[in-house]
């Protein structure tokens, strides 16, 4: 079984527009099922797709199984199977020995980032980037899947 060990962190706008980074990438993003036991999605960033299946998070952690697939499958599979969708561009950021992703949301989610790193164990140690601030791995209403149901732009 495929583990997937992330801890998760609101971005400081000020800090992160200073920062130095390289350009980011377009992500469509879907979901055929948002169960709170079980995600379905669909991904596709440019001629890149892929297919993922992720269990229920316990602390940081959670099956998750991930496939490539045809880019046109996954359009005709957003377009027709895909119940709820978002779209951010993702920064792929190293940053103390450590690589980062981070998530500028757009459309109803825009005024969000989130930064999320991958670890090898839920204890492993690591430094925070400048800027990185508050942490949100335990809260759901942080996870992609829910943002598409309810989207930062309602929470205020």
């Amino acid at each position: 079984m495929g583990l997937e060990i992330e801890r998760k962190y609101l971005v400081d706008h000020q800090t992160w527009n200073a920062a130095d980074k390289s350009a980011g990438k377009l992500y469509r993003q879907g979901y055929i099922s948002t169960d709170e036991n079980k995600t379905i999605r669909i991904r596709l960033a440019g001629t890149d797709a892929w297919l993922t299946i992720k269990g229920k998070t316990t602390g940081a952690t959670r099956s998750e199984f991930e496939y490539s697939i045809p880019a046109e499958d996954a359009i005709q599979m957003l377009n027709t199977l895909a119940e709820s969708e978002l779209s951010k561009t993702r920064y792929k950021i190293p940053c103390k020995g450590k690589l980062w992703e981070v998530d500028v949301f757009h459309d109803e989610n825009e005024g969000l980032i989130v930064a999320e790193i991958e670890l090898a164990s839920e204890d492993e140690e690591f430094e925070l980037p400048e800027w990185a601030s508050t942490e949100v791995t335990g809260d759901a209403k942080y996870y992609n899947s829910n943002l598409t149901l309810y989207p930062f732009k309602r929470w205020r």
